[in-house]
């Protein structure tokens, strides 16, 4: 099945945003554009087969405002992927825990207060 729904955060850093994306949970940069000044217009990131789009936010924007929102995202390892991550200085705000629903996933913030989950918990459509 095609990807259908892409997580769109906004970033007052958008550079530090997709570094930090990059080294701490593996995320791989697809496109970058940038605009007047280095801005972040549009970026492009996939992690597994799942992709998400970000960009600047000065704060000024209402009609899209940066602002923490919670990202839940699959993956294979997540032991693995949490002991990358606190390796990197992830604020991890949810350690390993195994859910009554059968997921094993962990939880961690990222610079301007969006929480990441990672996890075996695979929805269906």
């Amino acid at each position: 099945m095609t990807q259908t729904i892409y997580p769109v955060p906004r970033y007052r850093d958008a550079r530090g945003a997709i570094e930090f994306l990059k080294r701490t949970f593996g995320f791989d940069e697809v496109s970058v554009t940038q605009g007047e000044g280095g801005r972040i217009v549009h970026a492009e990131l996939n992690v597994g087969a799942g992709l998400v789009m970000l960009s600047s936010s000065d704060g000024s924007d209402a009609l899209f405002p940066a602002g923490p929102s919670t990202f839940y995202v699959a993956v294979q390892d997540p032991d693995a992927h949490h002991d990358r991550a606190k390796g990197a200085g992830a604020e991890v705000v949810m350690e390993l825990t195994d859910q009554p629903y059968g997921s094993r996933e962990y939880a961690a913030r990222d610079p301007e207060g969006n929480v990441w989950c990672f996890g075996t918990y695979r929805p269906q459509a």
